[in-house]
């Protein structure tokens, strides 16, 4: 029973461990500094160590909602 208890408590720190860097990896705040045809060039200040060449990225860009008033 305790063998059983012991290995679903390592299986459950494995899969923590594994969530927590893959969401810190996730995301990374970049600014666009030059867009030249199909090549975007961003500037990251935290977390650039993070991304290396030639990774795969999703970019979305931030959305802007609207003032309404009078």
């Amino acid at each position: 029973m305790s063998k059983k208890i012991i290995t679903l408590l390592m299986a459950m720190a494995f899969t923590v461990g594994v969530a927590g860097v893959s969401m810190a990896a996730k995301s990374v705040t970049c600014k666009v500094t030059a867009v030249d045809g199909t090549t975007v060039t961003l500037e990251c200040k935290k977390k650039a160590d993070t991304l290396k060449v030639g990774s795969k990225v999703r970019v979305s860009k931030k959305k802007i909602r609207a003032v309404e008033g009078c």
